[in-house]
């Protein structure tokens, strides 16, 4: 192999394991609940750092479910059992309501009261279906193996 071969190798290499690192450290981040806002069954819960994949953010989900529900109460059904819990990515915080289709909490005084729609996940249960996952994917489930499976 040439000298300038090896050069090119090794920053290859290099730069392959400096990115590797990087994705490694992004997904191995705490998940950080900022806030929580409730509205009769259905909860918001605005957070960073959350996790990239689908899979991931169901498993954060699974992983998670009993400290949110001993922490923070959610999720909270409603008479009939149904509820929906929605993660939200709080990206640069709390706004003004200004701008269209923002997500505004009516448990807040306005005018800082809204955030950007930028949805990570929805956690949903209803009696027919049982508890199933909206991600802009597509839907997932949880089969009788136990094994996070896709709509179709």
């Amino acid at each position: 192999m040439k000298v300038s071969n090896k050069r090119t190798f090794f920053a290859l290499f290099l730069a392959g394991c400096v990115l590797a690192g990087y994705f490694l450290w992004l997904s191995l981040r705490p998940v950080e609940i900022v806030a929580v806002h409730q509205s009769h069954h259905y909860s918001s819960v605005l957070v960073k750092t959350f996790p990239f994949t689908d899979k991931g953010k169901i498993n954060w989900w699974l992983k998670n479910k009993d400290r949110l529900k001993s922490r923070y109460d959610i999720p909270r059904p409603a008479s009939d059992g149904n509820y929906t819990v929605m993660f939200w990515n709080f990206g640069e915080g709390y706004k003004e309501e200004g701008k269209y289709d923002r997500l505004c909490f009516t448990d807040m005084q306005p005018p800082v009261n809204c955030i950007e729609k930028d949805p990570h996940l929805y956690v949903e249960y209803t009696t027919e279906r049982g508890e199933y996952f909206i991600l802009e994917s597509g839907q997932y489930y949880i089969n009788r193996s136990g094994k996070i499976q896709k709509r179709k």
